[in-house]
């Protein structure tokens, strides 16, 4: 059996979706397209991050990767899931490296920076690597695991920060 991947992407990323899914099935891979199926300018990629997220974390995929304009909304909004390690990677070594040693889970591209042999060339590196189960990763991601649960703990009482 393939490993399941969630994609999902707003109106900046979906042209390179629409690239990659067909790619990433021709690779062996399980796709779960989250959408967006069609170009909507007033689309937003929260949705399709969270959709993503959701779908790495409940398990119905093992990995999930985003796409927007730049890539940076989509890592952001995906971050705010709990159990998700997303990331903007741009270039082959993050992409690995960041699963190698963070145990990244979700990979976020911007379509506006990258071109489509990049984009999977970044997407394969992401895919194939695997966490590599060191005492030294596996300490720096239990910090990080507690971090993420005392910020859950708090919960609403922080206020969020933004535009007034």
């Amino acid at each position: 059996m393939s490993a399941r991947v969630a994609v999902g992407a707003d109106h900046g990323g979906f042209p390179l979706k629409a690239d990659l899914v067909p790619w990433l099935q021709g690779q062996g891979y399980e796709v779960l397209d989250l959408g967006a199926h069609a170009l909507d300018s007033a689309d937003d990629y929260p949705d399709f991050a969270e959709a993503v997220a959701t779908a790495v974390t409940s398990g119905r995929a093992e990995r999930g990767i985003l796409v927007c304009g730049s890539g940076v909304g989509a890592s952001i909004a995906a971050n705010k899931v709990p159990g998700v390690r997303a990331s903007l990677c741009h270039d082959t070594y993050s992409a690995h490296q960041g699963v190698e040693h963070d145990d990244m889970n979700v990979l976020c591209l911007g379509a506006r920076i990258v071109g489509v042999e990049l984009a999977r060339e970044v997407v394969s590196a992401f895919l194939k690597a695997g966490f590599t189960g060191e005492e030294r990763h596996r300490r720096r991601l239990s910090k990080l695991l507690s971090l993420e649960r005392r910020a859950l703990a708090k919960g609403s009482d922080v206020p969020p920060k933004g535009p007034a």
